[in-house]
Order: C-alpha cells, then structure tokens, then sequence
C-alpha cells in the first residue's frame, strides 16, 4: 500500500494536475472514478497504473479485478493519500494514469467542432460530450483553447475523450484539414440556425467565454450562424451554445 507522499507515482499524477505542459512531456493524464476508468477501459485506452483505496465500491472492485487481469498495475493507496490526489469533494476511490494518445482523424470529414479560444474546462468538456453524443467526427483545437486533457475537461467530458478525435492543430493546420468544408461561426448576427442548410459538410466555431472567435476563425469562416433567442436574453455560454447548434446539424440531417 502506497503512504508515502513521496512516491512517484504519486509525484507523476500531482504533476499531471497542473500545467498543459507537464502533461506533454510525460505523455500522459489521469482519469478519476469508476464511471471514466471504465469508459477508458471499454476504448482499450493504453494504461499505465491505476491506484484505488479501501472505499472503492463492489463495482469498482470488480473493475479493477478486471484491468489487473489484463495485466494493468494496479495498487492500492491509503484513503488520506487518495483524497490528497482527488479533484472530486467526494472521491470514488480510483483513478488512472493513461497514455495520452490520439484517435485519428477521419478520412473524408463533414461534421467538424471547432472551439476557438475555448478557456473555460467546463464548456470545453460539455462540447467534448456533446459533439461525442450528437456524431461529430473530430474535434480540432486551435490556439489559446484549454487544453482537452486537463482535469476539469476529462471530468466534464464524461468519456468522450475515448471516443471522439480530438486535435491540437494550428490554424495553418486547421485550413488544411478543413478544405471543401463550409465553416460556420456561432455568433449572436450571424443567420438563423432554423434558416440554413446545415446539411452539407460543415465545421462549426464555437468562440471562447470572452472573445469570442478569433481574427484567424474569422478569416477561415464561410458564415455566421446564430440561435434564436428572446430579446431579454443576450447570449448562451459556449457549452449551451454549442450544443444547441451541433444538434440543429443532428436534426436536419436525420429529417432528409
């Protein structure tokens, strides 16, 4: 049993904690609970240790039997030691350390997520969740977006990391990927979601909490698309927004 504060494994999951950059160069991020750990499980997502404590419930028990079965380090840590690594006020009583690795991007592309100077972990991981739920193929994340593997986003995001392409690209990179797509931008004066065709191969920007999109977004954009909404209500926050749009695309598709 892991007491020590001093441990590595202990030292590698505080450091995948903080910045973006500490979970580049050790390649890697944590996900915590029962639900996330089995999410990554099922997706077959590279391991590399999994650390549990004595309140880990039968169906966690059952699942880390499972992973130590398919030869996955498993260990278990004393319950002070677990609540110190925890980012939950209630912890489930596990957690992985898991490759980061990326899905790849598929071939012929026409429904692509794009959030753009997305700073917020939440909203980017209600996107993340939602663009899993409503069939986006891929995600790209530009500049200046948070970073997809941090904790709060994994959390959010409640598996879709497993599932969904998501991508750190340039905006060079983002043109490239984009090419034959029309790019839309969420923006409060762009047309009607309700009077567009968003049956063709399309990426969706979805502007950050305070900017909104960015010079560049709005460089590589064929339009604006906007919800409507009362004349007492300004604007929705990016996760709301997103969603509502990337479900107009799910049922206009599903009424051809």
């Amino acid at each position: 049993m892991i007491t020590s504060a001093q441990n590595p494994k202990l030292k590698l999951i505080r450091a995948l904690q903080g910045r973006a950059k500490e979970r580049r160069d050790a390649n890697a991020f944590f996900a915590e609970g029962v639900r996330l750990v089995e999410e990554a499980q099922a997706a077959n997502w590279p391991f590399r240790f999994v650390l549990y404590d004595e309140i880990l419930n039968e169906r966690g028990h059952l699942l880390v039997e499972n992973l130590m079965s398919r030869g996955i380090e498993c260990e278990m840590v004393s319950s002070s030691v677990m609540r110190s690594l925890s980012e939950t006020e209630s912890p489930q009583g596990v957690l992985a350390v898991l490759n980061e690795f990326q899905l790849p991007i598929p071939n012929s592309l026409n429904f692509v997520l794009i959030p753009d100077q997305v700073r917020d972990p939440g909203n980017l991981g209600t996107l993340l969740r939602t663009a899993a739920a409503a069939g986006v193929q891929v995600v790209f994340l530009p500049p200046e977006t948070v970073d997809a593997f941090a904790p709060k986003v994994i959390r959010s995001g409640m598996g879709a990391h497993f599932s969904l392409p998501t991508h750190s690209l340039t905006w060079d990179e983002i043109k490239q990927q984009t090419h034959g797509l029309q790019v839309y931008i969420a923006d409060m004066n762009g047309q009607s979601c309700w009077e567009m065709n968003l049956r063709e191969p399309l990426a969706l920007v979805i502007g950050g909490e305070a900017d909104g999109a960015s010079e560049q977004a709005r460089g590589l954009a064929n339009g604006k698309i906007s919800i409507p909404m009362s004349a007492q209500t300004e604007s929705l926050n990016a996760g709301v927004a997103g969603s509502i749009l990337m479900f107009e695309v799910v049922r206009q598709r599903s009424s051809l």
